[in-house]
């Protein structure tokens, strides 16, 4: 268990989410998990207000017989399947993960407790969840309401309807979905006390990382939400707002995970970082003057990388700067509405460079209006801005979005992938699921080998790989791809030269 309880303790409240590192093979593989931050935040908001509070973490903890022998020994009054909304796999909404939360609730209901979930796959599908058991489904952030919720339940202080702010249930006469007014947003998130670490099982963790990589990382927020408008990024429990922590207290929790949890390196799990230069300044500041320097790593955007910016980060330990670059096609990020110019990106890489940083882009092929034109201006942006990492994706119809009301007609059952590692096509792209892995395969091997020497790299391995690329390229055409009116694509295939990967590791 994720916490020293006695045999006999029982808890008001049990919290767990439906994440299990087994069942996705790809990151199994990395060995680089990261406690469900967002569950440990609303265990910490629920033990501040007085309950009685433990933590199953089926991140790494059995999800079946290690769930059902803790609900037998806590006994809990209340569950909340509780999805880390700061991980990015948990807003994918794998199809194994919302299975395992089905299963996990009605557990816990045929143990007797009220059971509750919040997450990104249960907002967008809350018929779904209430249909398979759950009492409610909370919207929003969540801490709050999980607070009065069991204000409600445990003392009495509401009637039984729960009718709470950010919330949805089943009528009992008429079985339809009712919901309650929003949540408002938490806009000064000092008054949240930090994750409550103790309750997950934080030397696990450490373990795996240290076999894995050698060192010991675990995550941090600074922030919640962002305030851009990509049309392919869904937002069900921040929406576009964006709320920031003092700086001060980042570094204290910081200086506080180095010292007592021998942490050496972080991951700000947040959706963007270092949006606003002063913040990022002060934040420097904080790091330096609690001896809390130690490397991390960001997600942010290349047009945010300006020279005061990245000397801050780098004086505050950064080392490590992911970018949601998604394409080289300046028409791709138009129609995504990334509000980016691809010449940031360039800026950007050349500025991190100097100052030692790491540069990596998040990229998506697939997109609508996306041709092979289009996908080569991708691999030539890769190519000469030489990034020291990429993560290759397809575009991912996610509910509530732009994208996804575009290309909604086209989406037959299969509407979410199995596991991270999937990348399969769910509506029709400029081509199909192979061609797509076969791309992501060789640019990834691509990247990998610019930055060996010269004679540990693999240069016939990678002719073969393009070459296969340019083999599927014909044959996985889709029939009237989708496109967009305002960025009609009109790209037809001319054989590339395989001879320009081994120039651009040159």
């Amino acid at each position: 268990m994720s916490r020293s309880l006695k045999a006999d303790e029982k808890v008001d409240v049990l919290f767990t989410h439906s994440y299990h590192l087994a069942h996705d093979p790809k990151q199994w593989e990395r060995g680089q998990p990261y406690p469900p931050l967002g569950t440990l935040y609303a265990a910490a908001a629920a033990r501040s207000k007085g309950f009685r509070t433990a933590v199953f973490d089926t991140m790494l903890e059995d999800p079946g017989a290690g769930f059902l022998s803790a609900l037998e020994r806590l006994r809990p009054t209340v569950v909340f399947v509780y999805e880390d909304s700061f991980n990015f796999l948990s807003k994918m909404c794998l199809l194994r993960s919302r299975e395992l939360s089905w299963k996990m609730g009605a557990a816990a209901s045929a143990a007797g407790a009220k059971v509750f979930v919040h997450g990104s796959d249960a907002a967008d599908h809350v018929p779904e969840y209430l249909n398979h058991g759950f009492d409610a489904v909370l919207l929003g952030e969540g801490e709050q309401t999980v607070c009065e919720l069991l204000d409600a339940i445990l003392r009495g202080w509401r009637h039984a309807a729960w009718n709470l702010p950010g919330m949805a249930w089943l009528d009992p006469s008429s079985g339809q979905v009712v919901r309650s007014s929003a949540r408002p947003p938490q806009r000064d998130l000092s008054l949240l006390p930090w994750p409550a670490r103790d309750l997950a099982p934080l030397a696990a963790y450490a373990d795996i990382w240290r076999r894995s990589s050698g060192y010991v990382s675990t995550n941090v927020v600074a922030s919640r939400g962002c305030p851009f408008h990509c049309n392919w990024c869904a937002k069900p429990i921040f929406g576009n707002h964006y709320s920031l922590r003092p700086a001060e207290s980042v570094a204290a929790e910081i200086a506080e995970l180095k010292t007592a949890h021998a942490i050496e390196h972080v991951w700000f799990a947040d959706d963007i970082f270092a949006l606003h230069a002063g913040w990022v300044r002060q934040f420097a500041d904080a790091m330096q003057q609690y001896g809390a320097v130690i490397p991390f790593k960001i997600q942010s955007r290349a047009d945010l990388m300006r020279p005061e910016t990245v000397a801050n980060l780098k004086r505050a330990g950064c080392n490590e700067v992911w970018m949601g670059v998604e394409s080289g096609a300046q028409s791709v990020l138009n129609s995504m509405d990334k509000g980016l110019r691809v010449e940031s990106v360039r800026s950007a890489r050349q500025l991190l460079g100097e100052h030692g940083i790491r540069a990596c882009y998040f990229l998506q092929f697939g997109y609508p209006g996306e041709g092979l034109k289009e996908i080569e201006a991708t691999i030539e942006l890769v190519r000469a801005t030489r990034p020291d990492e990429i993560g290759v994706s397809v575009s991912y119809p996610l509910p509530n979005t732009v994208f996804y009301q575009r290309v909604s007609k086209q989406l037959g059952a299969k509407r979410n992938w199995v596991d991270s590692a999937e990348l399969s096509m769910m509506f029709r792209s400029a081509y199909r699921t192979e061609f797509y892995r076969a791309l992501r395969n060789a640019l990834h091997f691509e990247v990998t080998q610019q930055h060996l020497a010269a004679d540990r790299r693999s240069t016939d391995q990678l002719r073969r790989m393009w070459q296969e690329v340019y083999a599927l390229e014909p044959v996985c055409r889709t029939p009237q791809p989708t496109s967009l009116p305002i960025y009609p694509q009109e790209s037809a295939f001319v054989p590339g030269d395989c001879e320009a990967a081994d120039a651009a590791m040159a």
